[in-house]
């Protein structure tokens, strides 16, 4: 006997499951057999901080033969320094094309063999005896060359004639 009493509270308990899962006449879900589903409650997404890109300045040496480009702290919307920037990189076309570049820290840093060569134009030209600076950067045009320095004193100078970082 004691089977059946166990098979009869098995089965009901099938149905009181089956029943609870089985859609409300006429309710959501009724036209096609599918259970409902509960409704959740939904949350506003919370917004993340928006990252304001700067904007590139460049300049060129009256010579054309020396083009610079700033990058301001954060990048650009298509370059971002390693550091996070700031930067400027100045190109020297001749007598060989070398750059010069100064980050937010360190030594500058002089590359000779530079893969992507586009020197050199610019949205100004910094005439001899005038001075260019943005951020933390200011640079000297003169006759003899250029010479770009950080507030913390790491500079270079490119001419024709000389090439040197520190």
């Amino acid at each position: 006997m004691r089977f059946p009493v166990a098979a009869c509270a098995i089965l009901f308990s099938c149905a009181v499951a089956f029943a609870s899962s089985a859609p409300t006449p006429g309710g959501p879900g009724a036209e096609t057999g599918k259970p409902q589903q509960k409704q959740t409650e939904t949350k506003p997404i919370e917004k993340l901080p928006v990252r304001t890109l700067g904007v590139a300045e460049t300049f060129v040496m009256p010579s054309g033969n020396i083009g610079c480009i700033y990058i301001p702290p954060g990048g650009t919307a298509v370059y971002q320094p390693a550091d996070g920037g700031p930067e400027l990189s100045c190109d020297r076309i001749e007598p060989k094309y070398v750059r010069a570049t100064l980050g937010r820290s360190g030594k500058a840093v002089i590359l000779s063999n530079v893969g992507d060569q586009g020197c050199c134009g610019g949205d100004r030209t910094v005439d001899y005896g005038e001075t260019w600076s943005a951020g933390p950067f200011t640079c000297y045009s003169e006759r003899t060359g250029l010479t770009c320095e950080r507030d913390d004193g790491h500079s270079f100078l490119l001419s024709r004639a000389r090439i040197r970082a520190d």
